[in-house]
């Protein structure tokens, strides 16, 4: 009997991005394709040991795949830094600079990992998708963040909630994680996007036309959900993840948080002392860019039943952890992201009374003036007491139903279609831009929405931050356009403005 087809696929992860260092990994997925066959299917990490000789694929506890030894490179192409392992598919590379462009490459066992093209999950002649040559290759470059003590630069960065649903089945589900992975990485490649905010249901478990049979708890789970969709995305920029109710036991298995905590290295980012985390059980961080912008990743899913609360950031050490980030309005944009939103006019999730009681007042003493999350599959802005929440939940799932709850959500703008979020922060300024897609030629599609009203809304909106309170402008017109900012000069013209 012939034994099937097999071919591995080699993987790289740029983790984490900070002033002076970078966490840099891994991995492969397998796949085999029978004599009678026609198309490649992913191995299981059930059958790993037999046809590679491995438990995992990639991620924090993955195997390591030989002698290994990381390089950045700097703009000449010499090497400014490298580390070495054997016994890990991850490391951290120490001493760089801050906001300074670098190259990598991987070596294992002397060769380049991941070189030349790479095959990818791609339309078939014959219809649908499968793995074939796709005429890509990885461009491994990055941009370290600016000092810690120093003044934030104009910051660039997307949010994508709720996109967890796969892009291996032929659906609808699918086509739309497709086409907002499209946008991701074309802003990525080639309009300064510096890091990925996930809001949040980063694999859903196997439904017709998503993941699989599987709820997320292995890794070859996750290639169709995430290191595919996003491949050249994450070897460019970092994700910051928050946990969703589809990533933890809140809705599926006891192991999909597990799983997500080892494919996004969440103890070896996360896991310090040095007051930036609260983690174990929960997922609390702060991510910071220069002095004026801090993000701070608060956990909203159901806590343990062993815990005594209901919900994470209910927890006493978390909750005295948010107390110490929230104390003070120091900082000039202090961005607060989770899975589940604060307000929500609908049409399944309403307001949060939870998080209206518990977190209402740290926002107001720390001086919060916008607030991102996912959980409902549209997209929301809505402006409460000098504050903009925005719902960005249709990374990959949709509800086309009209929310009912406008009033009790203060909805400024909605729209019921597959988005990004493009945040801008500049100065006083937040620009944020929901993009649906690619026009032809390539070019971000910009997303109209609705007021409650059903008037017809144009991106981008316009967050003012006062000392006191921070409004939203519909429709504004685009902060000046520099001379060789070609994405805003975009936006204008697409809608029109220029």
């Amino acid at each position: 009997m012939s034994q099937p087809e097999t071919h591995m696929e080699q993987f790289v992860q740029l983790v984490d991005v900070s002033h002076d260092r970078a966490l840099i990994g891994w991995g492969a997925f397998w796949f085999q394709r029978g004599v009678d066959q026609d198309q490649w299917a992913i191995v299981d990490d059930e059958q790993l040991p037999e046809v590679a000789g491995r438990r995992t694929c990639i991620g924090h506890g993955a195997e390591p795949f030989g002698a290994s030894t990381v390089e950045v490179l700097d703009a000449d192409g010499n090497t400014v830094s490298s580390a070495v392992t054997r016994d890990r598919a991850w490391v951290w590379v120490h001493g760089l600079e801050p906001d300074t462009d670098y190259r990598y490459r991987i070596l294992v066992d002397g060769e380049e990992w991941a070189a030349g093209g790479r095959w990818d999950w791609v339309p078939a002649e014959r219809g649908g998708y499968d793995l074939a040559p796709a005429g890509l290759e990885y461009d491994l470059r990055f941009k370290t963040a600016p000092a810690p003590d120093g003044p934030s630069p104009s910051l660039r960065f997307a949010a994508l909630g709720d996109f967890g649903v796969g892009i291996c089945s032929d659906s609808e589900s699918s086509r739309r994680q497709r086409r907002i992975a499209e946008v991701l990485a074309r802003l990525v490649t080639e309009h300064e996007i510096r890091f990925v905010v996930s809001l949040g249901d980063n694999i859903y478990r196997g439904e017709q036309g998503q993941v699989g049979d599987e709820s997320g708890g292995e890794d070859d789970d996750w290639y169709s959900s995430f290191f595919q969709p996003y491949r050249y995305v994450i070897s460019r920029v970092p994700v910051f993840p928050a946990i969703g109710n589809h990533d933890t036991s809140d809705t599926e298995g006891s192991d999909d948080r597990a799983q997500m905590e080892d494919n996004f290295h969440t103890r070896e980012r996360f896991g310090d002392d040095d007051g930036r985390a609260s983690v174990g059980p929960g997922l609390f961080y702060r991510l910071s860019y220069g002095r004026d912008v801090e993000l701070v990743c608060i956990d909203t899913s159901m806590a343990d039943p062993d815990e005594h609360v209901n919900r994470f950031f209910q927890d006493p050490d978390h909750y005295h952890w948010l107390e110490s980030i929230f104390a003070d309005d120091a900082v000039r944009w202090r961005i607060p992201f989770s899975h589940h939103p604060v307000y929500c006019a609908g049409p399944t999730h309403g307001n949060d009374a939870e998080m209206l009681e518990r977190l209402e007042p740290l926002f107001d003493r720390g001086g919060v003036r916008l607030v991102l999350a996912g959980h409902e599959h549209n997209f929301q802005l809505s402006e409460v007491d000098g504050r903009v929440y925005v719902v960005s939940g249709a990374g990959g799932k949709l509800r086309e139903d009209v929310p009912e709850g406008f009033d009790g959500a203060h909805t400024r703008a909605w729209a019921a279609q597959a988005h990004l979020l493009l945040v801008e922060l500049d100065g006083v300024e937040a620009r944020l831009t929901p993009m649906s897609g690619l026009l032809p030629g390539g070019r971000p599609h910009v997303m109209t929405s609705l007021t409650a009203r059903n008037e017809v809304v144009y991106p981008p909106f316009v967050v003012s931050r006062h000392d006191d309170a921070a409004e939203v402008i519909l429709g504004a017109p685009s902060m000046e356009v520099p001379p060789d900012d070609s994405l805003r000069a975009e936006i204008d013209e697409i809608r029109g403005r220029r």
